[in-house]
């Protein structure tokens, strides 16, 4: 094999403490990238299968891949004696294969460098635990199957030979530079997870090293059959509903199964129904956590084998099974808090919002790091909007989903479990408000809704919050095909995003969020061309995005008030904002997160904290530019609203004038509240 050249120009100098190693001759430059990035799991080969290879290693044996089947997973390592990244991490893959052979992990290190000195590979093969073999890759045949990009490239395979994870071992080296400590253990915690029976957070990286290329041509891929393709793209993509007792109405596990779907199958993936997956793809590299849609190969492999035979193929190539939770998707929760009594749900019509209060008798607060909401009857819930009301504190009506939100069951999403270290602050004696959406399918029954709680052991490092950017002032003409509403926030503080979630009803056709440097320049954070009611999905970011200070968030949506919308109940009518399907919302929620107390303690936080209260509405409809400030003029308005306020002359004037903090003739958010408060102890 050889080397690509990255660029030829630039010299890469690896740095040790303060000693500095020569730089890299052009025929070995480093990954033209400077430290791991995270890729898309799916487009890197996670959840491939990999055939039953055979290599030779350093003693002259011939082995294979099955060889090792008895392992609880199998780490193959790309390494080279020429490449300064790969020999720098070849104690730490050492280490690793140490620590995690007692936990039957086998490894394997694989080097396909031809010109590589067969002396230094023995050097670097006796370095080794026991049991770990040191393959020379000559004929390449291993880089070719492996789909590996550089020498410092790592797998981990079950014993069905499925790629888990495809990336990094770690972030201490890199293009450039070298840290005493990793920040990063990319494959320690892949390995955690796996050997726990759980996805790695992280399933895929680039790995900085020198590249490989193969000098052979590929070798033609494998014939696609049921075995060893078809059923990992269905149990990674589409099993989590659609399984014996999934919420999907039918299951798909099977070949069969598969087989008997197969044109509904056809067409929902052709058109990019299913898997449901709305998020176009952003100009900058954003990578979403739960991105369940299929990539490209695996669209075409599954229409191919669908339009081709059905083949079944070898059983031996078949996935390990997956053994899905029989009740909570997430294990037995610690606590379950039910609604009191079921409610009754009538055959057909409208059904009015429910309204209902359970209080939690706990006696400490407590950190709840996951969630989900299921209800007994899911054929009739279409959403469930849960607040936890502080003791003492009355839950408003038209608060809900403006106000944001503790916890959200929508179509796609029943729960969530958050990264280690987060969690939601549920408060001593506090009650659980829940509004639900109940939609009658044409059979009378009735529902008691649950939600199980997962808790923390300790206070966590961050508290999960969520800011709902609502514009309340909606006015949707008759018979608009793309009618466009915008809303401009300001962002008082530095906030981290952990994910986005879009909400309108049944004319909502496009969603988008947008962000206005303080420069002016924008960037779309989330973009949903097609925006469907029925799959409102969260798109939890895979790291955290931070909005700066001083810029801006911008909103768009587009609504379709024509009779081209099969959905719209009445493309006569204007629609303003209301609770019920047949009106309109436009709320985009940012959830959030800062240390424990931290938004509900500064008073700079007031801004996100009073999002969660009635006067967002209130000065939503005030604020006619959507500028996110109120001007003396916009106040006055209040008068429109509260006709009594206009008989006390200069009483709005002089609560302008105490409220306006910093003396700029306009109001945010948290002033106007403070002048709200004035008003009402007049």
């Amino acid at each position: 094999m050889r080397f690509r050249c990255v660029n030829l120009v630039l010299l890469i100098v690896l740095t040790v403490g303060p000693v500095l190693a020569a730089p890299l001759p052009a025929a070995e430059q480093p990954v033209d990238s400077k430290t791991a990035r995270l890729l898309k799991p799916a487009e890197h080969g996670v959840g491939q299968f990999i055939e039953d290879l055979e290599f030779q290693d350093l003693q002259g044996r011939m082995l294979r891949l099955s060889d090792f089947r008895q392992a609880k997973a199998l780490v193959i390592a790309m390494t080279s004696t020429s490449c300064p990244l790969s020999r720098r991490y070849l104690p730490t893959l050492t280490a690793i294969a140490q620590q995690y052979s007692q936990r039957s992990v086998q490894f394997l290190l694989v080097n396909s460098i031809r010109t590589d000195d067969r002396q230094a590979m023995q050097t670097a093969a006796a370095s080794l635990p026991a049991g770990v073999p040191y393959a020379v890759d000559a004929d390449e045949s291993l880089l070719r199957r492996l789909q590996v990009v550089s020498t410092t490239d790592v797998l981990i395979l079950d014993p069905a030979r499925t790629v888990l994870y495809h990336g990094a071992v770690d972030d201490q080296y890199g293009v450039g530079y070298a840290l005493d400590q990793p920040r990063r253990r990319f494959l320690a915690d892949a390995l955690d997870a796996v050997l726990a029976g759980q996805t790695p957070a992280t399933a895929a990286t680039t790995a900085p090293g020198c590249v490989l290329e193969a000098d052979a041509a590929v070798t033609e891929p494998a014939a696609v059959t049921w075995h060893n393709r078809i059923s990992r793209i269905l149990q990674q993509r589409c099993m989590e509903c659609h399984r014996s007792g999934g919420v999907a109405p039918f299951a798909l596990q099977t070949a069969a199964e598969v087989a008997a779907h197969g044109g509904m199958i056809k067409q929902v993936v052709a058109d990019r129904t299913m898997p449901p997956w709305f998020a176009a793809n952003a100009p900058q590299h954003t990578l979403w956590a739960n991105d369940r849609s299929l990539t490209e190969a695996e669209r075409r492999d599954l229409l191919a084998w669908l339009d081709g035979g059905r083949p079944e193929g070898n059983p031996e190539d078949a996935p390990q099974t997956k053994v899905w939770p029989a009740e909570w998707s997430q294990g037995q929760p610690d606590e379950i808090v039910q609604l009191p009594q079921p409610i009754q749900v009538k055959a057909t019509g409208k059904m009015a919002y429910q309204y209902v209060n359970v209080t939690w008798n706990g006696q400490q607060d407590r950190w709840v790091r996951g969630y989900q909401i299921q209800p007994t009857d899911r054929s009739v819930v279409h959403h469930v909007i849960v607040n936890v009301l502080e003791p003492g504190q009355q839950g408003n009506r038209r608060e809900e989903g403006v106000g944001g939100y503790w916890a959200a069951y929508v179509p796609g999403n029943s729960g969530q479990m958050y990264p280690a270290g987060f969690a939601r602050r549920l408060p001593a004696g506090a009650t659980f408000r829940f509004q639900i959406h109940y939609t009658p399918n044409g059979t009378a029954t009735s529902d008691q809704l649950r939600v199980g709680l997962y808790f923390a052991d300790s206070e966590p490092k961050y508290e999960v919050s969520t800011i709902p950017l609502a514009r309340v002032n909606l006015s949707i003409p008759p018979h608009a095909a793309n009618h466009v509403e915008t809303l401009t926030r300001p962002v008082p503080m530095d906030i981290p995003v952990l994910a986005y979630m879009a909400h309108m009803h049944v004319r909502g056709k496009a969603f988008r969020f947008e962000l206005q440097d303080p420069d002016g320049v924008r960037s779309t954070l989330l973009d949903l061309p097609k925006y469907d009611f029925n799959w409102q999905l969260r798109y939890d970011l895979q790291e955290p995005q931070v909005l700066k200070q001083g810029s801006k968030v911008i909103l768009t949506a587009v609504y379709d008030n024509s009779a081209d919308n099969p959905a719209n109940p009445d493309p006569s009518r204007t629609v303003r904002w209301g609770d019920q399907t047949d009106e309109e919302m436009m709320i985009g929620y940012v959830e959030t997160y800062a240390a424990p107390g931290e938004r509900r303690g500064r008073s700079v936080g007031r801004a996100t904290a009073a999002a969660t209260s009635s006067a967002q509405v209130l000065f939503s409809l005030l604020d006619r530019d959507s500028s996110g400030l109120l001007d003396m003029a916009e106040l006055e308005r209040v008068g429109e609203r509260f006709p009594g306020l206009k008989a006390e002359n200069g009483l709005l004037e002089r609560v302008f004038r105490e409220a306006d903090g910093n003396s700029d003739g306009k109001l945010s958010l948290p002033e106007f509240e403070a002048a709200r408060d004035q008003i009402r102890r007049r």
